[in-house]
């Protein structure tokens, strides 16, 4: 396998890194959605990776942290497409378009 295509056995969410990141900061969950304009309950469901990553919410982060929105929005892509693919119901409907699209 190529060192660049080895995914995580656990992907990271981006919600994960912010929070060590706001953490070490020693700022509030409450104060940085308050700073963000955001309600508290989706910034908390963000940070607890139970809620995706928007490009808006990146954006946000970027103005009040300083941290590029951009990784954060890749790092998001890269854990849905993981998670995604290991999906059990994906996985059967993915093997049900191979096989039509073998048969093409």
């Amino acid at each position: 396998m190529i060192a660049n295509n080895i995914e995580p056995f656990i992907p990271t969410h981006p919600g994960e890194v912010l929070k060590d990141e706001i953490e070490y900061r020693g700022i509030s969950q409450r104060k940085l959605a308050s700073q963000m304009g955001v309600p508290y309950s989706q910034l908390n469901e963000i940070l607890n990776a139970k809620r995706q990553l928007t490009v808006e919410y990146a954006l946000l982060i970027e103005a009040v942290l300083d941290l590029p929105a951009e990784p954060l929005v890749k790092m998001q892509a890269r854990y849905n497409m993981i998670t995604t693919k290991r999906t059990p119901s994906f996985i059967e409907k993915l093997k049900k378009v191979r096989k039509i699209a073998a048969a093409l």
